[in-house]
């Protein structure tokens, strides 16, 4: 009676023990967001040269200013999808003694999406694959459809666009 006794409480508190770390199937978990969310978009917004007014338009206030670096903003941003591994993304904005932006740091950079990134391209326009000849313009067939759109832009007539006159700045 007491083996039965105690081997009942051991195996309970095993049990519970067991089910303390483990999380239930079904169980809907949470996405925690913290910081500030941060595009390419609006890396590839920002310019040398650019002030502190016109950043925060871009970019929002940073999540850390640093008393001991104030030329120095930094935006952080993690995410951690629930129940799943945590991810952090770090820019850091430098900025000169007349308050202009002269470079930045991070995760991110100018010109490379995420999406190249990823599939392993450069973000500059220059490559070294060949580029395709464009096509020599060839006359369309004679009563195609091509022909008849051709032949109406052709008589299109151009019109000036107005200019407006300027606004009298005198008060009168």
């Amino acid at each position: 009676m007491q083996k039965t006794k105690l081997l009942l409480t051991s195996l309970s508190l095993t049990g519970l023990f067991a089910l303390a770390g483990c999380s239930f199937p079904g169980v809907y978990k949470i996405d925690i967001q913290q910081g500030n969310v941060v595009t390419q978009d609006m890396i590839d917004q920002l310019r040398p040269g650019m002030t502190r007014r016109q950043v925060r338009f871009i970019m929002g206030n940073p999540l850390i200013t640093d008393t001991f670096h104030a030329d120095r903003w930094d935006y952080l941003y993690s995410i951690q999808p629930g129940g799943g591994q945590r991810f952090q993304e770090r820019v850091s904005l430098v900025f000169d003694g007349n308050d202009q932006l002269v470079g930045l740091a991070g995760d991110f950079m100018p010109g490379v999406s995420r999406d190249q990134a990823i599939m392993g391209e450069s973000g500059d326009t220059s490559s070294a694959q060949p580029q395709a000849k464009p096509q020599e313009d060839t006359p369309p067939a004679p009563g195609s459809l091509l022909e008849q759109i051709q032949r109406e832009v052709d008589q299109v007539e151009t019109v000036p666009v107005p200019t407006p006159e300027p606004l009298d700045t005198d008060p009168q």
